[in-house]
């Protein structure tokens, strides 16, 4: 088991490595948010696409309800600088797009956002609608079979800053440490 923690923590650095220098790489397309137009539902069951971003800064992040540690170590995370920040970001919105819709129905997504913050909106839809936004925003999600039957999902660990036009402004990494996350989300709030 330990063998396989390292390997899929090596995995997790390894697609949130990518994801940066895929966003750094690649020209950005202002056409919406990621480049493509998504169709998705958001916790409360209701229609929700790129106009999610629209208008305020966002905190962007893939991840899945059922994840053993990156997600909730992340959520957390979240939670804190919401805190610190308060009133000073108070336009601030978290996304979390599950990479799982197979499980993560709007009520557990509801459920899962809400311990976190009222603050953070949670999406889910199809799996051919998932994968597109996935691809869309260069971000990486996969499934990981399990002995015992079950899977975990192999994603990209990073959260992606979305300004409030819908447009790409860098990435947190995972474990990043909190005043540089935090100096990035005040550049992100005022710049938005």
């Amino acid at each position: 088991m330990r063998t396989f923690r390292i390997v899929l923590w090596t995995l997790v650095v390894v697609a949130a490595i990518g994801a940066t220098v895929l966003f750094f790489t690649r020209p950005q397309v202002v056409n919406g948010p990621g480049g493509g137009q998504f169709a998705l539902v958001d916790q409360r069951g209701n229609p929700a696409d790129n106009s999610v971003f629209l208008g305020k800064p966002s905190l962007l992040f893939f991840g899945y309800t059922h994840c053993p540690d990156v997600c909730p170590t992340t959520m957390g995370e979240m939670q804190g600088w919401f805190a610190a920040l308060g009133d000073e970001a108070k336009t601030l919105q978290g996304v979390f797009v599950t990479v799982d819709p197979a499980r993560d129905t709007p009520e557990i997504l509801g459920d899962y956002v809400s311990f976190v913050s009222d603050r953070i909106v949670g999406l889910t839809g199809s799996e051919a609608e998932i994968d597109k936004v996935v691809r869309d925003w260069g971000a990486l999600a996969e499934k990981v079979p399990q002995d015992d039957g079950g899977y975990l999902m192999n994603h990209t660990a990073s959260v992606f800053l979305v300004n409030s036009k819908g447009e790409f402004a860098g990435t947190i990494a995972y474990g990043e440490n909190t005043s540089t996350a935090l100096d990035k989300i005040r550049r992100l709030v005022a710049n938005s």
